[in-house]
């Protein structure tokens, strides 16, 4: 397994909430920190979303590794913002033995 290029810089944001003032609340993110990412992107779909079309671009993420708990590490429900690219997190796995490299897979959806 060749090294992974490490070329594409991501903000990793976690999501939030923030009461709207009328018993309901507004999701926010939070930027963590920015990583060093490869992008790789798999097979898309086009979906149906509300009248609009979507497609939903799975990407294979892959970044530095932490170990599992710190606050660097990526989990599911994040997310990784490239400017107005949006980068889902799915799942989270170690792509090494030895953990150097975690690969995350995303999803993008560009409405069109």
């Amino acid at each position: 397994m060749s090294a992974p290029r490490l070329n594409r810089r991501l903000t990793l944001e976690s999501p939030g909430r923030v009461s709207d003032g009328a018993g309901g609340f507004v999701e926010t993110w939070t930027p963590l920190g920015v990583v060093w990412a490869e992008l790789t992107a798999r097979t898309g779909r086009a979906l149906q979303v509300a009248a609009a079309p979507v497609s939903m671009v799975p990407y294979q993420i892959v970044v530095r590794g932490a170990p599992s708990g710190h606050p660097e590490r990526p989990v599911p429900e994040q997310r990784f913002r490239d400017g107005g690219r949006v980068f889902h997190i799915r799942s989270v796995a170690e792509r090494d033995p030895e953990g150097r490299h975690l690969v995350c897979m995303a999803d993008e959806e560009v409405v069109a």
